[in-house]
């Protein structure tokens, strides 16, 4: 590996972080103090130049080291791998004219501008399918939130990607490059029971399941609950964690606090560990009642494994379905059903439609719920109510019930 000298004149950019380099737990709990318009991290000796931090860098801020300890860049000769974090410079404005920053922040992007994001790979059926590049080559800006990749398909409605060049991998003060994975929060093993917990899936991007969560979030915390709230797959962005949190959520963790850009493409394994990971993170923190949501539909690959595994059917005891239509709806809850799966209610973006509704509503046989109507107490609390009669009937003995036999805490070494 080649790592770059940094001077004034290459432009080349020095961070202030120090070790160890952790994220600070419970970033959605707690919003103290006037936030600056534009999250950055400075650069130069001088510290008079910035470069914004995207959602997924963000730990490079919420450390808050002074400009004594410095990161640089390396322009490596090996590939860059998912979950790297790289500086890059904007090269052109394209779909994404904005750059999501923590607390749901977003900031304007321009020409120029330099920038942090990770790369990652991208499941996006509606807006872009990406991989990992294999150079440091110019890229895609290929979500929001800040990953950096190169773009396979997108759909026709989609503009170009906003374009991207790579500056140089971010490295710490010893030169190595610094990935999510040195990032991940460490999570602790529980002896403890487990809340009721309910996922919340759909049958695509775009049915509605970050608002389903958020309403149940909502209901559930009126009627006096502590609830804890997880995005355990997807593509890393602020803004549904920002809605669990706007909605009353006491705790909220995504797989970026885990170590992950994106969940896309990794080793079911690794999927499972954040699942048990977010759990078991809420868990600690006391809470009364949790709810997952899995990214994408259920026939996405990660989802459709993931939701298979004896690990979700141990964890989660009942599933809320968010669909788009009713067709979508009768056929992902039958398929749900044939699984053998919890699924206690549907929702979603067709009940915005009454016609929609009454569809579905002829063609299963649970209970359909506007989205709205899962942020009424009585609705939240007869759903988790549904979850604990359908955990005690699922044949699953309460000891796979608890987290004591979860395998350690996601760290740098874990999830590498």
């Amino acid at each position: 590996m080649v790592t770059a000298d940094l001077t004034d004149e290459e432009s080349l950019i020095r961070f202030s972080v120090g070790p160890p380099l952790r994220c600070f737990a419970g970033r959605f709990s707690v919003r103290a103090g006037k936030e600056k318009s534009m999250q950055s991290v400075r650069f130069n000796a001088s510290g008079n130049a910035v470069a914004k931090v995207s959602y997924t860098a963000r730990c490079l801020v919420e450390l808050g080291y002074d400009s004594t300890r410095a990161l640089g860049l390396s322009r490596s000769e090996e590939p860059p791998r998912a979950g790297d974090l790289v500086l890059c410079r904007v090269t052109g404005i394209g779909q994404h004219k904005f750059l999501g920053q923590a607390h749901g922040k977003r900031n304007r992007l321009f020409v120029g501008d330099t920038i942090v994001v990770a790369y990652g790979a991208r499941y996006a059926p509606d807006q872009f399918e990406a991989e990992v590049p294999g150079d440091l080559g110019p890229c895609d800006l290929v979500a929001g939130g800040g990953i950096a990749g190169r773009v396979v398909s997108s759909h026709s409605k989609m503009n170009p990607p906003t374009r991207l060049e790579p500056l140089g991998l971010v490295t710490d003060e010893h030169g190595e490059v610094i990935s999510l994975a040195h990032l991940a929060r460490l999570v602790v093993p529980v002896q403890a029971p487990r809340p009721r917990t309910i996922a919340v899936l759909g049958t695509s991007m775009n049915a509605g399941k970050t608002t389903v969560a958020a309403a149940l979030i909502r209901g559930l915390g009126l009627a006096g609950l502590r609830v804890g709230a997880a995005k355990v797959t997807g593509t890393g962005a602020p803004g549904d964690p920002t809605l669990m949190a706007d909605a009353g959520a006491a705790r909220v963790i995504d797989f970026t606090d885990l170590g992950f850009a994106t969940t896309y493409q990794l080793p079911m394994p690794q999927v499972i560990r954040i699942l048990r990971g977010a759990i078991t993170d809420l868990t600690s923190h006391q809470t009364d009642a949790i709810v997952l949501e899995v990214a994408d539909g259920i026939l996405q690959r990660e989802t459709a494994a993931l939701m298979r595994t004896p690990e979700f059917r141990a964890d989660v005891d009942a599933i809320v379905f968010a669909a788009g239509d009713s067709v979508s709806a009768v056929a992902g809850v039958r398929l749900l059903r044939d699984e053998h799966l919890p699924v206690v209610a549907l929702s979603g973006v067709l009940t915005a439609s009454p016609l929609a509704m009454a569809e579905a509503v002829a063609g299963v046989d649970i209970p359909v719920h506007e989205t709205a109507a899962l942020s009424d107490p009585s609705v939240a609390a007869q759903l988790l109510a549904d979850a604990q009669v359908t955990g005690g009937n699922s044949g699953l003995s309460q000891e796979h019930g608890r987290l004591t036999d979860y395998s350690g805490p996601l760290t740098a070494e874990t999830v590498a």
